[in-house]
């Protein structure tokens, strides 16, 4: 039976593009589905204190997750996986600039239209993406981001949680197994948290 997992991301975060990517292997050696959902981490911290450092990171997130979002409500849930993948691979791989030639680029790439480009710049979908990222963020933690799993439990319950961090992606069987593992602990009652330090810089792909 398929088992399908939810993920939230932020097309920024190089450590939700890893795990999104890992998801996408775990389909490839298990019987899953990942469905993708757009949080914001502006939103996340926008009235929090941060050091300037990452304030100034965040600054040009917002105009990402307003086009998905504006793409979303257009095409529906589907879009949104080939959306993050087209943003990803330029924001990750190819090191392009946020900004209105990405956006057209990643547009144009899945023949979408392109003045969506222009929902980065307007609020006329922020209440929508303010639902998604509570949605995804209320079971998890506000205070934890991206990326954010949900998934079904056997008691129909969800186990939702930040993670998993990784870097590299793990391929192939190693990846089934990072899957089946946090199966395990995340559907462990009680469980909370496994973390490592002197986590390196993520290497994305």
């Amino acid at each position: 039976m398929t088992t399908y997992a939810d993920m939230w991301f932020d097309p920024k975060c190089p450590w939700a593009w890893n795990t999104s990517r890992w998801l996408l292997e775990v389909e490839r050696v298990r019987d899953v589905r990942v469905r993708f959902h757009v949080m914001s981490l502006w939103l996340l911290n926008r009235d929090r204190e941060v050091d300037a450092w990452y304030r100034g990171w965040l600054a040009d997130t917002l105009g990402p997750v307003r086009v998905v979002t504006a793409v979303r409500q257009k095409f529906g849930d589907e879009v949104v996986r080939d959306l993050y993948t087209a943003l990803g691979d330029r924001i990750h791989g190819e090191k392009t600039p946020i900004g209105p030639g990405l956006y057209t680029a990643a547009l144009a790439a899945l023949g979408l239209p392109t003045d969506l480009a222009g929902a980065a710049d307007v609020a006329d979908h922020d209440e929508a993406l303010r639902e998604s990222h509570e949605a995804g963020l209320r079971p998890v933690g506000e205070d934890l981001g991206t990326p954010a799993i949900h998934i079904p439990g056997p008691d129909g319950t969800v186990n939702a949680f930040f993670g998993p961090v990784v870097t590299p992606v793990p391929r192939g069987e190693a990846a089934g197994r990072l899957w089946d593992g946090v199966l395990l602990v995340s559907g462990t009652p009680g469980f909370y948290e496994l973390k490592r330090g002197n986590r390196p810089r993520p290497q994305t792909d």
